[in-house]
């Protein structure tokens, strides 16, 4: 058992189970499911679309997700049944009833979506102007209309017209929103529904259990359970990339998130937002360490990093563009106030934590409350 950060963890009891479209691994109280489908289809498309009130990117897989359920400090979950010595003891052997989670947290493309500014653009939105987005807000309410319309083979750029073999498609009026598909979205919590902040609250910069420790993270521990999701991805016609990925490791002592927002507005501007999310499954109090970060910066200052000028692939790598936009100066790239900024309030560092046993506590004395005042109604009845 680890007694510090560089010390190695043992590996605890776990089981694993997958499908063809999911992986679930219970460890330490946690059961942890990755879901990775194909892209949406078209009812599934109308259907988001109207729930969250804007057109959606151009590759959206609404049905995949990620979802960290924690049953609390005396859980066995994870643990595999024992088994009985012999077939007359089967009938022996404990079969419990499926517990309920206290905390549950979730990433989904859904949410990350309604989290897109919508409507004018005002300070701390960090909208990107450029002269092609009006047309493009206009043009994605013509490619959605069609794809619900046209043959499979039509293409959003073909010629339509008088002489096309396809009439002039009605245009629909579109709502303004924010055509990148910047949301600020670090995942959100379902259990309990009613959190302020999802339980979190600011960390302690003074208390070293407040924070992320890398050096346990560049440990070569065992790889117990990995998955990469994606939530969307969109091109925004030719003139960049807006894409949203999860990763997600367990090791032996601990789990670790990167949720992963990168955008490219070509001859623009870069930015990233991370969502960092960190568990400890042997420290005490157990705590969820999570640190979102925001940066940008113009184009033109990630181009001129590239090893070999002549080669501009590095700019489509969001993990290229992560690494140097955290090489650059924090003063140049997370200051909302500088003067090559936007002023995107998602910009700088935020880190905050969750106490599990304080969560637990609440959940308890709730259940408590409950059950008292359903006995004092009964005797007064």
């Amino acid at each position: 058992m680890a007694t510090g950060c560089n010390a190695a963890v043992a590996v605890p009891p776990h089981k694993r189970s997958d499908t063809e479209t999911t992986s679930t691994i219970e460890i330490s109280g946690w059961r942890l499911t990755s879901t990775s489908l194909p892209i949406s289809n078209g009812a599934e498309i109308d259907a988001c679309q109207a729930e969250v009130g804007i057109n959606l990117p151009e590759m959206f897989f609404g049905n995949n997700s990620l979802v960290l359920e924690w049953f609390g400090p005396d859980s066995d979950v994870g643990i595999p049944p024992t088994r009985p010595d012999s077939e007359e003891n089967k009938e022996d052997v404990d079969i419990k009833p499926e517990s309920k989670p206290l905390w549950r947290y979730e990433f989904r493309a859904q949410e990350a979506l309604k989290r897109v500014h919508r409507g004018p653009s005002e300070p701390g939105d960090g909208c990107v102007k450029v002269g092609y987005s009006e047309a493009w807000l206009k043009s994605r309410s013509v490619d959605s209309r069609l794809r619900r319309t046209a043959p499979c083979n039509f293409k959003p750029n073909c010629r339509t017209g008088p002489a096309a073999e396809s009439p002039m498609p009605e245009m629909v009026e579109v709502k303004p929103y924010d055509w990148t598909y910047t949301p600020l979205y670090p995942g959100h919590t379902s259990v309990p529904n009613d959190l302020d902040n999802d339980g979190f609250v600011p960390a302690d910069p003074e208390n070293p259990q407040h924070a992320i420790p890398i050096s346990e993270l560049q440990r070569p521990d065992p790889i117990l359970f990995y998955a990469e999701i994606p939530l969307y991805e969109d091109e925004l016609h030719d003139n960049g990339l807006s894409i949203l990925t999860i990763r997600i490791r367990v090791m032996p002592g601990s789990l670790f998130i990167l949720f992963r927002f990168t955008l490219r507005v070509d001859d623009v501007l870069f930015r990233n937002f991370d969502t960092r999310v960190y568990h400890s499954f042997v420290r005490n109090p157990p705590l969820v360490v999570r640190d979102t970060r925001g940066w940008e910066t113009p184009y033109k200052t990630l181009r001129s990093l590239l090893p070999n000028p002549e080669d501009l692939s590095p700019l489509t790598d969001p993990q290229w563009i992560a690494r140097m936009l955290a090489s650059l100066p924090e003063s140049s790239t997370m200051d909302k106030s500088s003067r090559r900024s936007t002023g995107w309030r998602g910009l700088g560092t935020r880190i905050e934590v969750l106490d599990l046993n304080k969560l637990a506590n609440e959940v308890e004395q709730e259940l408590s409350s409950g059950v008292n005042a359903l006995g004092l109604d009964e005797k007064q009845s």
